[in-house]
């Protein structure tokens, strides 16, 4: 369920160039016009606009963008222009090339379904020339280059369906590999976590409870660390309940000293038409805080005004 607001009649896209054009001319740039135009515009919409302004202004709509705007505004709003896979692209290579920090690529690659990890494969080869596991390879070592490998590679099922006793057998196998030996087995998650289905992995995760007494999640905490533990905690957790792992990951972002405005964009901007209203009704639960309180106490300015906009109404 999306935040996203349009308007009940949309301006044509050539119109919304012509007032994003006039947004930039002048002294300064009117910014409140700009949140105002792309911030209510769907991922087709965005397109669109970009096709006309380029077409009427023979310029790239994201380079006049760059000059204008500056910060966490411009990073948030360059973010928002592209399409889901396109946007899944561009932070990953980020964060394989550029951050060097892994937690960006494996959160994305970790919380995408299937068809959607098929589709960003193609785009990202076609967009940098270079095919994201060969990224992944130069980049990343060990257990998270296993298990991210694996993970982009295997066609998973996307359905309901569960073989309960192949679900069975499977929360016994990962007990076996993880808690009940000394050591772990991370060929043996490897190849659970990467195989099953989310369905699958829900229902492994409530035999694991009902067997065990504790959650998989808990188990995963104690067997595998760092970016590896990562990737398997965003399997699982995705798995389960995709709004309430990401409510946790904002809510991080802004716990503490300091926010993670790198994550608070990501993952407003790249949820934003996907289940935002999900992730909001979560975060309410769990923090007692609506998300848009939060935001608005930890932003400011034109940067606040624009990720308000995409999370709509407070409540």
């Amino acid at each position: 369920m999306s935040t996203l607001i349009l308007p009940p009649i949309p301006p044509s896209p050539r119109d919304d160039a012509m007032q994003l054009y006039r947004a930039f001319k002048g002294f300064g740039c009117d910014t409140a016009a700009v949140i105002n135009i792309l911030a209510h515009r769907d991922s087709t919409q965005r397109a669109y606009i970009q096709h006309e302004y380029k077409a009427t202004y023979s310029e790239e709509l994201s380079k006049r963008l760059i000059s204008e705007l500056s910060g966490k505004l411009e990073t948030a709003v360059l973010l928002w222009l592209h399409d889901p896979a396109s946007r899944d692209a561009e932070i990953i290579r980020k964060s394989l090339i550029v951050d060097r920090s892994l937690v960006a690529a494996t959160e994305v690659i970790c919380s995408r379904t299937p068809s959607q990890l098929q589709h960003l494969k193609q785009l990202y080869h076609s967009k940098f020339g270079v095919y994201l596991e060969h990224e992944i390879e130069i980049n990343t070592s060990g257990d998270l280059q296993k298990i991210l490998l694996k993970y982009i590679s295997t066609p998973r099922h996307e359905g309901p369906e569960v073989n309960r006793e192949i679900a069975q057998k499977d929360a016994k196998v990962l007990f076996k590999a993880g808690e009940k030996k000394l050591g772990t087995d991370e060929k043996t998650f490897i190849q659970i976590f990467s195989e099953r289905s989310g369905a699958h992995l829900a229902a492994v995760s409530s035999y694991y409870h009902d067997m065990y007494g504790h959650s998989l999640k808990k188990a995963v905490k104690n067997e595998a660390s760092g970016n590896f533990g990562l990737a398997l905690l965003t399997i699982t957790e995705c798995a389960n309940n995709p709004a309430k792992y990401f409510a946790k990951v904002l809510y991080k972002a802004m716990k503490g000293m300091g926010t993670n405005d790198d994550t608070l964009i990501r993952v407003i901007v790249s949820r934003t038409e996907i289940d935002m209203q999900y992730i909001k009704a979560e975060y309410s639960k769990k923090y007692k805080k609506t998300l848009n309180d939060a935001v608005h106490s930890e932003t400011s300015g034109n940067y606040r005004a624009f990720l308000l906009a995409l999370l709509g109404p407070n409540h």
